[in-house]
């Protein structure tokens, strides 16, 4: 990983039996506008097509310390336990729930430069 790349956290989510519902609405009810409102960058969301009880996103932040601001204070926010709580009720909606970072590997190009090389190429064609 190279020292000017963001970091990239890519979350996985099996929901408990009987729970994929309750946990595909928490996420879009709830989820999303909370990181939306605490500045936490969603680059994608998928759900699994042949288990829609797995749910998959990826965040993007500028280095390991705004990851964890950002995860502590998502943690501590109000809403997030009043809506935690409130989801599992009636029991756990989450089976498993697994968290890797990623940084860039130092043979990929960087960001900025396919940014700007895909604007140069569209800004020539036109």
């Amino acid at each position: 990983m190279r020292g000017d790349d963001v970091i990239y956290e890519l979350r996985e989510y099996t929901a408990a039996p009987g729970g994929a519902e309750a946990l595909h609405a928490r996420f879009a009810d709830h989820t999303l506008a909370l990181f939306e409102r605490l500045g936490m960058e969603v680059a994608g969301f998928w759900s699994d097509l042949d288990d829609p009880g797995r749910i998959l996103y990826l965040l993007r932040f500028p280095d390991e310390e705004a990851r964890r601001a950002a995860w502590a204070a998502f943690q501590a926010d109000p809403e997030w336990r009043r809506v935690k709580a409130e989801s599992e009720a009636g029991g756990a909606i989450v089976e498993t729930m697994t968290s890797r970072r990623l940084g860039t590997a130092p043979y990929w190009p960087h960001e900025t430069t396919r940014s700007a090389a895909g604007r140069g190429e569209r800004e020539s064609a036109t």
